[in-house]
């Protein structure tokens, strides 16, 4: 076989194998921690959110805690609080509900996700849970990061 006949084998293996490999590394979904805000109702003492989380991210979290920024209707911030989903196992789904004094639901236009202030589990970095969080909204309040 000469050298032309051999780089044209080499060129069409190699372009076989990299065809193959991107629907292989596409098949397994990338590790994720899913939130949704789900609802906001007015309680007694202010206005209710429910969010429902589901963790992908391959291993327990024992400890998640999210720093949030609440938007008024003018999208001025009205504050800043923490919310504590506590521990996420792995592989579940859990429904978390806050209430939050003095806020007024009619008048919450965003919801934003500053930063994890806690994100604990075995092996877990701080850091996974604000890059593997995908957030979803089934309100009219804008939710993300």
């Amino acid at each position: 076989m000469n050298l032309t006949a051999s780089l044209r084998l080499l060129t069409s293996a190699l372009a076989v194998s990299l065809g193959v490999a991107p629907a292989w590394a596409q098949s397994a979904p990338a590790p994720s921690l899913d939130l949704e805000l789900n609802a906001a109702q007015p309680s007694d003492k202010g206005c209710r959110l429910t969010f429902v989380v589901n963790n992908g991210l391959g291993t327990d979290l024992s400890k998640a805690a999210f720093e949030i920024a609440l938007f008024n209707e003018a999208g001025v911030v009205d504050r800043l609080t923490v919310l504590d989903f506590k521990d996420l196992p792995a592989g579940r789904t859990k429904v978390t509900r806050f209430d939050l004094a003095g806020a007024d639901c009619g008048k919450l236009s965003r919801v934003l996700i500053n930063s994890a202030t806690e994100c604990a589990g075995n092996g877990v970095e701080p850091a996974t849970c604000m890059r593997g969080l995908k957030t979803s909204t089934r309100t009219g309040i804008a939710f993300g990061v």
